[in-house]
């Protein structure tokens, strides 16, 4: 007899199993408990599953579960970590999936670890037996924080797909473009003293003044000579997210550190804005020799280019009944790229929920998605 859960079943199931994924140790959490619920899963409906463990993670795992021989097919990724969630914001707790408003509330309702449970019961009622091109399922580590996972199943090239769906919260809507991220620490480390004779320090605050002078440059001139007309922002954007620097007003001020972003455009290397920055800071860094550094906060991520045109995004684009667009955000898209695919991001819910409190899915897009999973699969995998 079958033990596969039905829907809200496997929904809670994965609800109540924390997956939290951070840069810092004390809040990063396994998500091996995920994977062998995914793993059970598929494993019962027929599919092959292997779970390597992702090199240069605190030993997390990918789940690649392949049903069907032979070459192409198509590929259903997504990832099985969430972002931390903030203490006390939450109407209820975020490891207990609650039915309220018509909507389902926890963390990873939408973003994205209920996209897995849609595939699944998709997966229920079709003729498995008569796939004449593999279906892949791709379940990866860390992708809210270094995409370790989804870089990792690029570089081992384990497939081969014709096609890819990315299933973050798009609102069924394919996506074939979007911007990448990159995230970089400035710091400045002057000479502390006594506020009544400043020359006898450096101040580390003024001289960043001139820093974030030269950054609103770059900033500038980004914006004036690089341009995609297809994004709603049609420019790479920087932000000035964090700065902190001193401690008492009478302090000639030691150290100030600076958190920016930048988003580039599809065609812009992360190496090539490191550079930018770097090179604008260039006279600054003379005029201080030893006092400016500037670091990776934590990995980036690439901008992602499919066509509109393309067969498979047209197709997407019938069988959703929306027509594919660009977002400002980052997805593993680029990654799952390289494998040769033609990949779009598409799932159910909306971006505007993910990483917020009380984060949910609306009941209205459990049908459709799951009728439009099974199009996608009939098309690249039966038809």
């Amino acid at each position: 007899m079958s033990t596969l859960p039905n829907l809200k079943s496997a929904f809670s199931q994965l609800i109540s199993t924390p997956s939290i994924s951070a840069l810092e140790a004390e809040h990063d959490m396994s998500n091996h408990a995920v994977i062998e619920l995914l793993q059970s899963w598929f494993s019962e409906l027929g599919f092959s599953c292997e779970t390597p463990v992702v090199a240069d993670s605190r030993n997390k795992q990918n789940l690649i579960a392949r049903l069907g021989q032979g070459e192409g097919g198509l590929l259903l990724a997504g990832h099985t970590d969430t972002v931390p969630f903030d203490e006390g914001r939450w109407s209820q707790s975020p490891f207990e999936l609650v039915e309220k408003d018509n909507r389902w509330y926890g963390l990873g309702t939408c973003d994205m670890k209920g996209f897995f449970a849609l595939v699944l019961e998709a997966l229920k009622d079709m003729p498995l037996e008569d796939f004449k091109r593999p279906l892949t399922i791709f379940a990866s580590a860390d992708e809210e924080t270094t995409m370790s996972g989804a870089k990792a199943f690029a570089d081992s090239k384990a497939i081969a797909p014709d096609y890819a769906v990315i299933g973050e919260p798009t609102s069924l809507k394919p996506v074939y473009m979007h911007k990448g991220h990159l995230a970089q620490g400035i710091r400045v480390i002057g000479r502390s003293g006594h506020s009544s004779d400043p020359a006898r320090g450096l101040n580390a605050i003024e001289v960043m003044h001139k820093v974030i002078s030269q950054l609103m440059k770059l900033k500038q001139h980004l914006s004036e000579n690089y341009r995609e007309d297809a994004f709603t922002v049609p420019y790479p954007t920087m932000n000035f997210g964090h700065i902190h620097g001193g401690d008492a007003a009478n302090r000639i001020c030691g150290c100030c550190d600076l958190h920016l972003d930048i988003r580039p455009l599809p065609g812009m290397e992360l190496a090539e804005l490191e550079l930018m920055v770097l090179n604008y800071l260039s006279d600054i860094s003379k005029e201080y020799p030893g006092s400016i550094s500037v670091s990776t906060l934590y990995p980036g991520a690439e901008s992602f280019a499919g066509k509109a045109d393309n067969p498979w995004t047209k197709l997407v684009a019938e069988l959703s009944g929306h027509e594919a667009e660009v977002v400002n955000y980052s997805t593993e898209a680029p990654y799952i790229n390289k494998l040769g695919c033609q990949t779009l991001v598409l799932g159910p819910g909306s971006i505007n929920q993910a990483h917020q409190p009380d984060e949910f899915i609306g009941l209205e897009y459990l049908t459709p998605t799951v009728e439009l999973i099974k199009k996608m699969i009939y098309h690249a995998c039966i038809k």
